[in-house]
Order: structure tokens, then sequence, then C-alpha cells
């Protein structure tokens, strides 16, 4: 650690009890990492519905070039992941859904509403959505809070339905997993103190230290990068950790020069601490993604269809949920409408 750079005057949760309170958020996250083994149920192992699509899906996956749209149409056809879904009985008649609890205003516990806290923000909002379309109860809802290097893992052992948790769509995690169609744009930004000298994604992060989440695209953009010399020469990497809030409590203690996540990741972490800013444009292009297990082809289409609903929804739907969460954290330059969907053509 970089002796006598711990910075004060955090605000936005309240001075230096919003950094008792993200250092506390993080080593939250990890007790709860456990939690994530536990079975849930919802595995989605059955195949069957729609069976030429899904054919036509793992072969875009192999010849990807464009991830976004490497998804099935909306359908509002039941089939056997939705099924099993609504078999469950009781307390576990739910949707269980892998998100994040401290990425802020995204999935999160707001300290200040008091009490045991419930989980909000933009990518709760959609869950919600979707589990009261298929459930009928908006509430119906079985969170886990799951790391990041966590989501696909959590996928494909059945731990959860799906993950909404700012999962970027990209042609990597299409051999993994299964995404919706999009449901935000963004790209990887660099967050750094205002002090720094740090100008963005350029010559000025020569020698500096970096922060990253494990499992991130920022991670493997960054790699690549650096094996490609495109990255600032001296470009040290190794720091990386299971959440992203973590990089920004790195950051706030001195340990790294600056973070490197996606936009809109970002420009929260810089409405919750004011010192730091984000540096520069952003560099990539991504788009986020409702993930769930291969072959569940038709939680795909349903959710898909959710979606579309949602996008059309004035009163109630994505307008609403970004005026709600986001658009006080993002400047206009960062400002995102709801990206147009494109759909695998099915033969």
């Amino acid at each position: 650690m970089r002796a006598g750079r711990l910075r004060t005057g955090l605000k936005g949760w309240g001075g230096v009890g919003a950094m008792a309170l993200a250092c506390a958020l993080a080593v939250l996250a990890a007790l709860l990492l456990p939690m994530v083994h536990s079975h849930g149920g919802g595995d989605g192992t059955d195949d069957g519905g729609h069976g030429v699509a899904h054919g036509s899906q793992a072969r875009a996956a192999q010849e990807c070039t464009d991830p976004e749209k490497q998804t099935l149409a909306p359908s509002g056809d039941d089939g056997p992941t939705i099924d099993e879904i609504r078999s469950r009985e009781g307390e576990k008649r739910k949707l269980i859904v892998g998100v994040d609890q401290n990425s802020y205003r995204w999935g999160y516990r707001d300290p200040n509403s008091g009490g045991d806290a419930e989980l909000e923000g933009f990518d709760i909002d959609l869950a919600h959505r979707i589990a009261e379309d298929i459930l009928g109860d908006a509430d119906a809802v079985q969170f886990k809070a799951i790391p990041t290097d966590q989501r696909i893992p959590a996928i494909q052992d059945g731990r959860v339905d799906m993950v909404v948790r700012t999962m970027t769509i990209n042609c990597d995690r299409l051999e993994d997993v299964a995404f919706s169609a999009p449901y935000f744009r963004t790209g990887q930004q660099v967050l750094a103190p205002k002090s720094s000298k740090i100008t963005g994604y350029d010559g000025t992060l020569a020698g500096k230290e970096i922060c990253t989440a494990a499992g991130s695209t920022a991670l493997s953009t960054l790699e690549q990068d650096q094996k490609d010399g495109r990255l600032a020469e001296g470009v040290d990497l190794r720091t990386t950790v299971p959440n992203q809030l973590d990089c920004l409590v790195r950051l706030q203690l001195g340990e790294v020069d600056a973070v490197v996540t996606d936009g809109a990741l970002a420009a929260s972490q810089a409405a919750q601490d004011p010192t730091v800013e984000l540096k520069g444009d952003a560099f990539t292009t991504e788009y986020y993604g409702v993930a769930m297990k291969k072959n569940a082809d038709d939680l795909v289409r349903r959710v898909n269809r959710v979606l579309e609903q949602w996008r059309a929804d004035r009163a109630g739907g994505w307008q609403h949920s970004y005026d709600r969460w986001l658009s006080e954290t993002m400047d206009d330059a960062a400002k995102s409408l709801p990206p147009t969907p494109q759909y695998l053509r099915e033969s």
C-alpha cells in the first residue's frame, strides 16, 4: 500500500462512514460467497422446444462477430425450463436470480433506508419484471448475491435460473451460457482520483497499477491489449478482486492508481465518491444482457419478450427505471437509450 495516499473528503454516502460502509460491504460480499454454492433448483437441464433455433444459436456462438445479436426471437410460449420454475412449491416457488448487492444504483442495499434494506436498483427492477411475467408476482424472486467471477459457474451449476448483474454479452461467454437481447449499452472506462494526472486510456497509464474484477471483460480486454502492445508500457494488472466495489475501496485506500470497468458502473462509483472521476471516453462498446443456461431456449425467448415490453412501457418500464436510478449518475455523454435488439434468423 502506498503510504500517505489515503484520501479524505469521501461524500455521497456520508463521509468516513461511507468508507467504513464500503469496506463492510466488501467483507459481507466475501462472506456471502459460500451462499452461492447452495443449490436452489432451476438447473434448466431439460432440452426441448425450438431445437432448430438452439442449433442456430450454437453455430452463431462459434462464428461470433456481433455477440449482442446472437439471441433468440421473443416468445410467450412456455417450455421445460419455465415449467420447472413454476413447479416449485410453497416458499420455493420463486425465480432464482443472481445479482450484485453492492453496485450503487444497479443492485445494492441503500444504507440510508434503515433496518433490513431491500435490494434495489436498475437490475433489480428488471428481475422483478421477469418474475411478474413468469410467476405472476413481481416479488416472487429469490436473490442470490454472486461475485463477478461466479456469474457463469452459478448458472452452469444450476444455483440460479439467471444472472441479472451488469453482465456484458461477449463471444467467449456465449460458449458457456445463453444471453437475452441487450438491455443496456456501455463501454470500458478509466476511473481515477480527480487529482491524478491520468487522462484516460492512453499513455498516462504507463507504469500505473490498475484494479479490475476477476472474470470481467475489463480484465480480459486489458490483458489482450497488453499482449498486443496496445496498452501503455509497464501497466500492472496484478490487482484483481472478486467484486467491482472492492476496486473502488482499493482506489480509496491508495493501493492502486486507477480502476477500469464499465462506464455505467464507474459513473455510479463516482457518484458515491466525488473525489474520483471518469478519465477520458469509453474505449469499447459493450452491451448488458440477462444470462441463462444453455439449452434454456424457452426462458431466453420469454425474457426477450419481457425486455420488449419493458422497453415499450412508458409508464413503468425501461425509461422509468433509468430516470429513477441512473440519470443522475451518468453525464450527457454516457447516457444510454435502450438498445434496439436484433435476433438470430431461424430457418
